[in-house]
């Protein structure tokens, strides 16, 4: 009786069939993108910077067991974003120029308390953070994201009272616009140079 060969299995198409599994997971498979903070770096130049009163300083430390101080007082995080917010907001003397205006004028829509020994006006209010080598990532990161939450109120406060719509949905209908729109693009820069985010970041030193 003749041997009965077993049928061979055709794997020739294997090799296409793993290959377009690969592609496939590679289309579909999303990766995490990590999200940082959303500042503009400032860009060498050499200009000579402008003198700047102490008054319009808001100097924030963290030290290297990451606590934190606020002109030289210790603060906690919870209480930062309304101190900035009182800081920003104060109005008590002159601003710089404005689009709209050809010198510097008082903040007339800043409803903070006109302390003429805090800022003159937000956009001269600056925000000095400073931290240790020593200091945790983490820690950094918390500060700066208060000093946006104030930065957002304030904006939000007055796009409200100047258009009826926060400044997070009028900037997201300039976004949708596909940044086009003239009329949001001007709002938009209205209140951005109303409150601008003024703050400095200082290279980590040894904070006592």
């Amino acid at each position: 009786m003749a041997r009965r060969e077993n049928p061979e299995i055709n794997a020739g198409s294997m090799a296409d069939i793993a290959f377009l599994l690969l592609i496939f997971f590679l289309v579909t498979t999303t990766m995490d993108v990590d999200s940082g903070i959303p500042k503009k770096l400032a860009e060498k130049t050499e200009v000579k910077p402008p003198i700047v009163k102490e008054k319009n300083i808001f100097q924030i430390s963290i030290n290297s067991n990451n606590d934190l101080f606020v002109e030289d007082a210790v603060m906690e995080l919870k209480d930062l974003k309304e101190a900035a917010i009182k800081f920003i907001d104060n109005g008590g003397g002159v601003g710089n120029p404005m689009p709209d205006k050809e010198a510097g004028a008082p903040c007339d829509y800043c409803k903070g308390a006109k302390d003429p020994a805090s800022s003159d006006h937000p956009n001269k209010a600056i925000i000095a953070v400073e931290s240790d080598r020593g200091t945790e990532f983490g820690v950094y990161v918390a500060v700066q994201n208060e000093l946006l939450k104030a930065y957002a109120e304030l904006r939000n406060r007055l796009s409200q009272e100047k258009y009826g719509i926060s400044f997070t949905e009028l900037d997201q209908a300039f976004k949708d616009s596909g940044r086009k729109d003239e009329a949001l693009r001007k709002k938009v820069l209205d209140i951005k140079s109303s409150y601008p985010q003024i703050i400095s970041d200082s290279e980590p030193t040894d904070v006592q």
